[in-house]
Order: structure tokens, then sequence, then C-alpha cells
């Protein structure tokens, strides 16, 4: 069995929590788990601008992942920072580019889910796995969210990430905040979860 992590990250963010939801889908027997990322649409006179050039130094060893490739993974979970209360343009170039895959219904009975990371509390977290929920739909992805057996989003004593639809972190409106341990927990409790219901269905 074969499980894809793949996300876009900015600053750093999304990646963090891409290491965690890989470092839960390695305890689940038998998975080999991938990280990859989608490609850099943006030019390098912005990324300089925005101070990204350097932030994305530390995972750029990481390889990118073609649309053709996701075909080899009975489960993919996806990582993306919200812009505007939807995935980042450069997941969604991303996604435009699997139509391929859509039309030959290549993609049909994989599993899916996905997380994300905004600057504020009620920046759109939910609205944007919604949103990506839809288009794993459309490519008929079995939907694989962080369920409430997670405990780690029942509280309310500090700031904190995590919904029912998927992981999620808070940054800050400077990218000055990291996942925190319990952030960090759903997203290895959403990749476990997600390649244990992967590995089920492989073998029905």
């Amino acid at each position: 069995m074969k499980t894809l992590v793949l996300f876009y990250s900015t600053y750093g963010h999304i990646w963090k929590l891409a290491e965690a939801v890989a470092e839960g889908a390695r305890q689940v027997e038998g998975n080999e788990v991938v990280i990859k990322r989608v490609p850099e649409t943006l030019p390098q006179s912005i990324l300089d601008q925005i101070g990204a050039t350097e932030a994305q130094k530390a995972f750029s060893h990481l390889p990118v992942a073609t649309p053709q490739e996701l075909t080899e993974y009975d489960a993919i979970i996806f990582g993306t920072p919200t812009r505007y209360g939807n995935l980042c343009g450069q997941m969604q170039a991303y996604m435009d580019s699997t139509g391929a895959l859509w039309a030959s219904g290549a993609l049909v009975g994989k599993v899916g889910g996905a997380f994300v990371s905004t600057a504020t509390q009620h920046g759109g977290q939910e609205t944007t796995i919604r949103a990506f929920h839809t288009e794993l739909l459309h490519h008929g992805f079995v939907i694989v969210g962080l369920p409430y057996a997670w405990q780690g989003q029942m509280g309310h004593e500090t700031v904190t990430g995590g919904t029912p639809y998927g992981a999620s972190t808070v940054t800050g409106g400077q990218g000055e905040r990291w996942a925190s341990e319990n952030e960090l927990e759903g997203a290895r409790f959403q990749g476990k979860h997600t390649a244990e219901i992967a590995k089920k269905l492989a073998a029905k």
C-alpha cells in the first residue's frame, strides 16, 4: 500500500503539518509513505519580495509530483494554505492539471483528505477543506476527515486548529506562529486514520 502526502507551502507551516501527517500514516503496517510538493507558480521576483525564497529552501529537497503519478497511490492527503477561504493558487493549478485523470476515472475509489493553514482563527479553514472535498468527490475519492475520535479538537482552553473535516493550524498574520503539539497530533491522527481506511478498502 502507498500513501502520498502532497502539499504546497509558502513559508513552511503546511510542510510541518505534512510531515506530521506522514508520521501518522507510517504507523500503519505495510504502508509506504511519500511526501511531495506541487509546482510553484509565483515568479521568483514575488517569492523574493514576500520572503518565501529562503523559507522554501527548508523543503526544496522534496520532489515535485506529476499529476500522472497520482494513480500509483492508494491514499492521497493534500495540504494547502488558505487563500480567501479557498485553495491556494498553486494547489488549484495542480488540481486543474488532473483533467485527464478525471476523464478516465483514474482516481475513482482512492482515499483522500485535506489539511490546511490560515493566518487567523476564523480564516476559512473549514471552507477550504470543504472546497477541496468537492474536487476530490468529482474525482471519485473516498473522503476521510479528522473524526471526533481525536479529542484534541474538543477543547477551548487555547488557540488551536483542528476540524472534523481535516487537520489545520493557525499561523498568525506574519507567519510567526508554528503548529502546536495539539495541531501536530491532529495531523498525525488524520494521517494514520486515512491510511487505515485505505488499507481496509484495499483488503476487500
